[in-house]
């Protein structure tokens, strides 16, 4: 029976205009980083998002890897403000499906890999806080443990009292698919960007979501 819906947040709800990864880490986050005499190329710093190296792998260039972390979330948050003050962060079209999916007695979790902060201020800005029973960011206890590592995801299903059989992992990423299928759950892909492999289901928006969950819940095979 399912219970319960854990959602992505970047890409999956909300979309930020004309964004770059490169250009953000190169404009935003090296002048940062420079200020406390750390200096680390792109190409490395991506390598430790996509979970290629890990992320404590900057201490090599002396510096504490938690530190670090911080440096950049501060920065990140920092950037969303603006974004946010150039009205370049917008909520997807179809966020309206979670009042929907709340309304059918769903519990709802949000799991980012951005900070705590970063991902409330998101959720904040569009009303969209009130719909999730439970908000996790990157922890800074386990670094590590981003999506494609199931940690965050396993510590929503733990909060929300709910087995993974009986929740749905819902993302964009092929890190979503990953740490939600390592959860022992299934995965609703939305195909805004194209199709990830290895998801159980694929909708092309929220509310083709709200269908597929209607159907589930009324012991439909979908």
């Amino acid at each position: 029976m399912l219970r319960a819906l854990i959602f992505d947040v970047d890409e999956t709800l909300v979309y930020y205009e004309g964004y770059d990864h490169r250009e953000w880490y190169e404009n935003w986050v090296m002048p940062a980083l420079r200020k406390h005499g750390i200096e680390l190329d792109y190409e490395t710093y991506k390598k430790t998002v996509t979970g290629n190296l890990p992320r404590s792998y900057i201490e090599r260039f002396g510096i504490d890897h938690v530190e670090f972390w911080q440096i950049v979330d501060s920065v990140n948050l920092e950037y969303r403000k603006k974004m946010a003050e150039l009205g370049r962060i917008r909520p997807f079209p179809d966020v309206g499906a979670l009042k929907e999916l709340k309304e059918m007695g769903l519990k709802l979790a949000a799991v980012s890999n951005a900070s705590q902060e970063c991902t409330e201020f998101v959720l904040d800005l569009f009303g969209l806080r009130k719909y999730f029973d439970v908000v996790y960011g990157k922890d800074y206890s386990n670094l590590d443990g981003v999506k494609p590592d199931p940690y965050l995801v396993k510590k929503a299903l733990k909060a929300l009292g709910v087995a993974p059989q009986e929740t749905l992992m819902v993302g964009d990423s092929h890190h979503d698919v990953l740490a939600g299928k390592r959860a022992g759950m299934k995965v609703v892909n939305v195909t805004r960007f194209g199709k990830v492999e290895g998801a159980d289901y694929y909708v092309k928006d929220l509310w083709e979501l709200v269908e597929l969950v209607k159907k589930m819940m009324g012991g439909q095979s979908p």
